[in-house]
């Protein structure tokens, strides 16, 4: 699949030290954090990780993405939310890829209706463009 120009609108920029037991911060300040690794993979947990950021930036941009599809078919999203589940594991070459569950609930409508919106909005969320055919994306609507 051919890499699609983008007419860049904003650009974030973070800026990490120490890697994943570290800090990470925004050159506006907005958002400064403290990295661990999960305990779950021997580090302290004291802090956020990676996996955690993505999973809010996932999820907070495909619930955008749900209301630009929901405006076109003017469908009502009122209530709805959007969770992003990031795993990290190894992979068979003995590197380390994630996985992504996105479950929608949108409460106004049909599950059909619902899933089908969630695959629309699929098609349209920057992050789901960002990983198409990179990692594996599991969809529910409900």
């Amino acid at each position: 699949m051919p890499i699609q120009p983008v007419d860049v609108a904003y650009t974030a920029v973070a800026t990490a030290e120490n890697g994943r037991d570290g800090r990470v911060a925004t050159d506006d300040g907005k958002l400064d954090v403290i990295v661990n690794p999960p305990q779950e993979m021997g580090g302290s947990g004291a802090g956020t990780n990676p996996e955690q950021l993505f999973a809010a930036g996932y999820s907070a941009c495909f619930q955008g993405a749900l209301g630009v599809v929901a405006r076109r078919e003017k469908a009502d999203i009122s209530g709805s939310t959007v969770t992003a589940k990031v795993g990290l594991g190894k992979t068979p070459d003995g590197g380390f890829g994630l996985t992504v569950e996105i479950s929608a609930a949108i409460p106004n409508m049909t599950a059909a209706a619902a899933k089908d919106l969630v695959e629309k909005a699929h098609q349209v969320c920057p992050y789901s463009n960002a990983t198409r055919g990179n990692i594996q994306v599991t969809l529910t609507a409900n």
